[in-house]
């Protein structure tokens, strides 16, 4: 019979002993943990544990500095740190997204991992603790609770920073449209019912002006995330962490990441309070929600393209249907929408979660990470992906937005401030009874001629949104 102890090593805890596949660079505390809670087979955001790694390595450059325990061993922990941040281990961190424990067995998963390959580095058997222990070395003044949260704003501000510039990159898209479609004249519309003329452009332009203020709010919202709490540990009073540590680290954490990282004055007000989080999520969900409105637009001015509006043709990047040829849907513009709809959906479990705190910690930082991280993720993608697949094709229907304007009663809205209220219901009245244009009734009732009827809405064709001729 095999014996079990060529594939696998015996770890010790608190509660016992447990066998760990010998292959593993995680330990008995990430076993248990997954153990614990196979709860969505989706792990913890990489973008989560690439930033507590980050930490892991300032705090052993911080005990480099002070001398706390032998320089070799903090020499291997960055070392390990290093070959970790390239990503060759990531199949290591194994513990399910949705954990209790406020985050503390992802900070085991990091610090079993970096331990264990710090091990390997000093010529060590992985496991053996008495080398370089998770705890005693690559935790040393440390507490998940200064760790998670300062990782945690560390990968939001990356995150942030990327989806920034995606925002500024669909706001330049939607200003080309509005000079590309600035001199083509369409319905505008309110309540669905036509209102009044108004260019194709102006609407791209409404649209550009929406995104513009989500990118500004993105851009100044990283304020807010730099004010972090390492060094505060358990509860935010420092307890086993010397002042020189928290200051070396901070400083180091500024020099690794490149942000502008500040010691909090109150670390006990960052490691309960996650009111933060939910400011960030909040300017993701409104964003979301100018996103999923122009999404709405595009759809119905799409629509179609003979039984819809058909204003304008959407770029085709795939088979529409699977039963009926020749149909394309607009995938992309539906794709942005659901996306919405999942980070608002997102911002309310961050609410949630951010509200369920109690006392000097917040339990549910995992569901606040996991949320905004997935939020902000599928926020950049689906963005750069509209933007490119979606946006920049766009096409006007100019023939079409012309047969509906002047096949409308909106010529009579736009008359008014010439012919008066009373006299322009009059001509949109007849032309509906009769089956004419306005246009037609103005011609033949000898009220306007065509020329008059055309300077009128050029007023309309500008290439700046506003008012009408200004």
């Amino acid at each position: 019979m095999e014996d079990v102890s060529d594939h696998s090593r015996k770890e010790q805890d608190a509660l016992g002993s447990m066998e760990i596949p010998k292959a593993a660079y995680y330990g008995i505390h990430t076993a248990r943990a997954m153990d614990n809670f196979p709860v969505s087979a989706k792990v913890v955001n990489p973008h989560l544990i690439h930033s507590m790694v980050m930490v892991k390595k300032a705090a052993a450059l911080a005990h480099l500095k002070l001398k706390t325990y032998p320089a070799e061993i903090a020499q291997a922990i960055v070392e390990s740190c290093d070959d970790v941040l390239t990503g060759s281990f990531k199949n290591q961190f194994t513990v399910d997204a949705l954990q209790g424990g406020a985050g503390t067995s992802t900070n085991m998963n990091v610090n079993e991992v970096i331990a264990n390959r710090a091990i390997e580095l000093m010529g060590g058997v992985r496991g053996d603790y008495s080398l370089v222990h998770p705890l005693d070395h690559v935790n040393c003044c440390q507490s998940t609770n200064d760790v998670y949260p300062t990782a945690l704003r560390m990968a939001a501000i990356g995150l942030v920073r990327q989806l920034s510039l995606t925002f500024a990159s669909l706001q330049e898209a939607l200003q080309e449209k509005e000079q590309e479609f600035a001199h083509v004249l369409k319905l505008g519309r309110t309540e669905l019912m036509d209102a009044l003329p108004m260019t194709a452009g102006q609407g791209f332009g409404a649209y550009a002006k929406a995104i513009a203020r989500d990118r500004w709010r993105l851009y100044k919202v990283e304020e807010r995330l730099r004010e972090v709490n390492i060094g505060g540990t358990a509860i935010g009073t420092g307890i086993n962490a010397p002042v020189k540590y928290t200051f070396y680290i901070t400083d180091l954490l500024q020099d690794l990441t490149g942000y502008g990282l500040a010691r909090s004055e109150y670390p006990m007000d960052l490691t309960q309070n996650m009111d933060v989080f939910v400011e960030v999520s909040g300017l993701l969900k409104a964003a979301s929600v100018s996103l999923l409105k122009i999404s709405n637009d595009l759809r119905l001015l799409a629509s179609g393209p003979i039984g819809g509006f058909g204003e304008i043709e959407l770029p085709a990047v795939q088979a529409g249907s699977s039963i009926m040829p020749g149909k394309i849907n607009p995938v992309m513009a539906e794709m942005i929408g659901l996306v919405s709809m999942r980070v608002i959906a997102n911002d309310t479990a961050v609410t949630m979660a951010a509200a369920g705190g109690q006392l000097e910690l917040n339990a549910f930082m995992p569901l606040i990470a996991d949320a905004l991280l997935e939020s902000l993720e599928i926020l950049a993608n689906a963005v750069r992906l509209f933007e490119e697949r979606c946006v920049r094709g766009i096409r006007i229907r100019e023939n079409r937005c012309r047969e509906l304007v002047e096949n409308s009663a909106v010529l009579a809205t736009a008359l008014v401030g010439h012919i008066g209220y009373e006299r322009s219901a009059e001509v949109a009245k007849q032309a509906s009874l009769e089956g004419k244009t306005v246009r037609k009734v103005l011609m033949e009732e000898h009220i306007l001629s065509e020329t008059q009827i055309d300077n009128i809405l050029s007023l309309y064709q500008v290439t700046k949104p506003g008012i009408p001729g200004i």
